[in-house]
């Protein structure tokens, strides 16, 4: 009676507000509520519980991990709160101590269907995907309706990351195999729309070949599941209406921050759309906030972040009336698969921050770039492929840097050093005789890797590597380095000091190669098939440096040990690099093309 007549709430009563404001998507005043709760009643696992959830969907993993780790101290045998930490220490590429704690689950709890598929996410993220498929079809045995877990067996028949004896047909076979049955589950089962974009055919595009028809069939089952649900949902598809003064634009992404698709495209658009004509609202489905995320709610019209669900995200984007949406990318992230599967404005259309066509049917257009793709690219797309001037960005200048790199830190002081930036999945097995034999030409060379987290993945790629110069009998150790992964700005340190760049095989760089032609350092690229693999090539075209262009594997090679054992041909690359880099920036021709654009696409709906 006198907790209530000087307001003051009981645990009980701030763990029951705290849990309904999380629920409702107001994270704040849940954790503040649930943190309450906590300093009021200590040994209260529920409270510790539902606060690392709420920590979680804030973003605040480092928080959500210290609270499921309380809740798991004050009982030990909940098996589901060791599945909680599994999950956020898989996030954090922290895969050895993530399987630990799977392990106590599933000892805890043998048949737990949800610690198989964290357990198959662990396996799949450390490249085993032999473990990982075993894991999720095993989930799915133990419950039939478990969609998450039969879609990630069927994605996963795709590696991460190839082994030596991997046959990739094969592999493609047995994924449209899958494909057979899940469309079989899924017109049976009224919740399959819930597994959609849980796991994403995203290492498909790693393959040299057209994904086209494989991806049409799967966005087409994507789509027709998450058209159930918006009709249920009763969210009508927009229809075309007249614009007001200005065009409502929307980008909705998981990664409007400092990511690699924020930087290479978005925020040059954000920051050059004419606001005059255009109404430009940003949809940040993620919670991670840091200064690239600052910049761009300065920027835009609407900055909309916090709604919680994908389904609040539907709602609220549907109801927000964009005129045109446009998904930068869509393979990354589960909300963004699903959203972009509705048909949430009249205009929808896509980019290449995952550059290959998404198979939607609800996506309108591909906005791609005239510099980047091959003659015949509309053959490659179920979208309207759209290409902007150039390579379709908005670069800033950016000022030179002038840091040492410490190359003796790496024990690599002397010799010529051949920057391989790739992470590990864009090396196909096929593609490891090309290093071998650029090995082998430039006796007094190493080729550089970066090795970062998670460890097992590293491993793999390591051990797979080393093989291929041990059959050439050739000495690993002599011609090969791998050191940790750097910050950005000792990493461009190493990048100016370098003497050529390799650009990777069949799926380019783009950041990373402009990093490099920012900085002078020559690179050695083959032009690939589709657009994937002609990120570096279409950018060194533009600028007029053709010749660093090879047209085949044998081509590669042979430039690549031409010029590391040549110098004087290095040097005068760099000089010339640095006059034609400036080609590369500030231009608003894919901007103003992208105006155009929208403009064309209202008035014809």
């Amino acid at each position: 009676m006198l907790r209530r007549l000087f307001g003051m709430r009981s645990a009980q009563e701030e763990f029951e507000r705290g849990t309904a404001a999380a629920q409702a998507g107001r994270m704040a005043d849940g954790i503040i509520a649930l943190r309450r709760a906590l300093e009021l009643k200590p040994d209260f696992p529920e409270a510790a519980y539902n606060l690392g959830a709420a920590y979680r969907d804030a973003g605040n993993n480092d928080a959500a991990l210290a609270a499921y780790r309380r809740a798991a101290e004050l009982v030990p045998k909940f098996a589901d709160v060791h599945v909680d930490i599994a999950s956020i220490l898989r996030e954090r590429r922290e895969l050895e101590e993530a399987e630990r704690s799977l392990r106590t689950a599933l000892a805890l709890k043998p048949d737990f269907p949800e610690a198989l598929l964290e357990l198959g996410n662990v396996h799949k993220g450390g490249g085993d995907w032999r473990a990982a498929v075993e894991a999720f079809q095993r989930a799915a045995a133990l419950a039939p309706a478990f969609g998450r877990a039969r879609w990630a067996a069927a994605v996963s028949q795709i590696p991460m990351i190839d082994d030596a004896d991997t046959d990739r047909e094969e592999r493609r076979q047995a994924f449209a195999r899958e494909l057979d049955k899940l469309e079989a589950w899924a017109a049976t089962e009224p919740q399959a729309f819930r597994a959609v974009g849980e796991h994403q055919p995203f290492y498909l595009a790693y393959h040299e070949v057209s994904n086209r028809e494989p991806l049409a069939r799967y966005g087409t089952l994507c789509a027709s599941l998450m058209r159930r649900w918006q009709d249920d949902a009763g969210l009508a598809p927009p229809l075309r209406a007249r614009p007001g003064r200005r065009i409502r634009v929307g980008i909705v992404s998981a990664h409007i921050s400092d990511h690699s698709v924020w930087l290479a495209f978005v925020r040059g658009w954000v920051q050059r759309l004419d606001r005059q004509r255009f109404e430009l609202h940003l949809f940040h489905l993620s919670a991670k906030r840091d200064a690239e995320t600052e910049l761009a709610m300065s920027l835009a019209d609407g900055f909309h972040d916090g709604k919680g669900s994908w389904e609040n995200w539907a709602h609220f984007i549907h109801d927000s009336r964009m005129n045109v949406l446009i998904y930068p990318e869509i393979g990354m992230d589960p909300a963004t698969a699903k959203l972009a599967a509705l048909r949430l404005a009249p205009v929808q259309a896509t980019s290449w921050g995952q550059p290959q066509t998404s198979g939607l049917p609800t996506m309108d257009y591909y906005l791609s770039a005239e510099a980047l793709e091959p003659p015949g690219a509309q053959a490659h797309y179920t979208e309207q492929l759209e290409l902007l001037p150039g390579t379709s960005c908005w670069l800033p200048r950016g000022a030179d840097e002038d840091r040492k790199a410490n190359w003796a830190e790496f024990g690599l002081a002397d010799g010529l050093r051949l920057i391989c930036p790739g992470t590990p999945f864009k090396y196909a097995a096929e593609h490891d005789a090309l290093l071998v034999a650029i090995a082998r030409g430039v006796p007094g060379g190493r080729l550089v890797f970066f090795r970062g987290p998670p460890e097992a993945l590293a491993r793999r790629w390591q051990r797979r590597l080393r093989a291929a110069f041990e059959r050439a009998g050739l000495d690993y150790e002599r011609h090969v380095a791998f050191v940790p992964w750097q910050e950005p700005q000792v990493f461009r340190a190493l990048l100016a000091s370098a003497d050529l760049y390799l650009d990777t095989v069949g799926f380019s760089g783009f950041n990373t190669a402009l990093q490099a032609i920012r900085c002078g350092l020559p690179v050695v690229t083959r032009e690939g098939r589709f657009m994937r693999g002609r990120l570096a090539s279409g950018m060194l075209r533009h600028i007029g440096l053709d010749e660093l262009v090879a047209p085949s594997d044998a081509a590669y090679v042979e430039l690549a040990v031409a010029l590391a054992n040549d110098p004087r041909r290095r040097q005068d690359l760099r000089e010339r690099l640095r006059g034609a880099r400036m080609r590369l920036f500030e231009d608003d021709a894919p901007v103003r093309a992208l105006e155009a654009f929208f403009e064309r696409v209202v008035d014809a709906r």
